[in-house]
């Protein structure tokens, strides 16, 4: 049975004026043809300080997403492992620590090391995959990922990661920009605010991306073997 257009994370924080407003964007959700993963930075960082709340961690470790990322490691390894089963491509993005000044944002940094934007070892890339390295927010911008894509035949794009009110935002509404099909897939998803990731997945998925749940996502990459 398929679900509601509506039926996501953000039905506590957007009220029955506002689904009125949005009501033009409904439409069937999907995984498009000739996928690929998208991985947005799934890096040390994101993870630092454990499985606590994200306040905490973030004192001793700026930038960290705590118990938000933690809660989406095993979702993301189950995603992974239905898409390689599948065959379809995983990449990933993340970025160097010394970017001459260059950053995704305006938020203030403190010394970093490169094994900070390492992917996280729940996460690591299999031989021949992929991994983008990017200056600014999004995984197109300045980098060759357009042209890999391409090359590879990717039409669509199943998009993982975080920041989903930064870097995956970014990256979305680019993949948009150049004709990708994009599905979020929401348990695999994640902010250091949880307001953040709920207004931003509403919009994204009004807008831009069809925001499907991982276990909706998985059953299709299964019927692809």
């Amino acid at each position: 049975m398929a679900r509601d257009f509506e039926d996501h994370c953000w039905k506590d924080i957007v009220t029955p004026e506002i689904l009125e407003i949005y009501e033009p964007y409904h439409r069937k959700t999907f995984v498009g043809p000739k996928p690929a993963i998208l991985a947005i930075d799934l890096y040390n960082k994101a993870y630092h300080g454990g499985n606590r709340p994200v306040l905490e961690v973030n004192r001793e470790h700026a930038g960290s997403c705590g118990e938000n990322a933690w809660k989406a490691i095993e979702p993301t390894k189950k995603l992974f492992a239905a898409a390689r089963a599948a065959g379809i491509p995983v990449i990933y993005s993340t970025r160097h620590a010394d970017t001459a000044g260059v950053k995704s944002t305006f938020r203030s940094m403190r010394k970093e090391t490169e094994d900070q934007y390492g992917i996280y070892h729940e996460f690591t890339p299999h031989d021949g995959e992929l991994v983008i390295y990017k200056e600014r927010a999004s995984a197109f911008f300045g980098t060759p990922l357009v042209a890999h894509l391409r090359l590879r035949g990717i039409e669509s794009l199943i998009i993982c990661g975080e920041s989903t009110s930064g870097c995956v935002r970014a990256s979305t509404v680019d993949a948009y920009s150049y004709g990708f099909h994009s599905v979020l897939v929401e348990e695999c998803t994640y902010d250091r605010s949880q307001l953040s990731h709920k207004v931003n997945l509403f919009d994204l998925h009004h807008k831009y991306a069809d925001v499907m749940h991982v276990e909706d996502v998985i059953t299709h990459l299964q019927g692809m073997k």
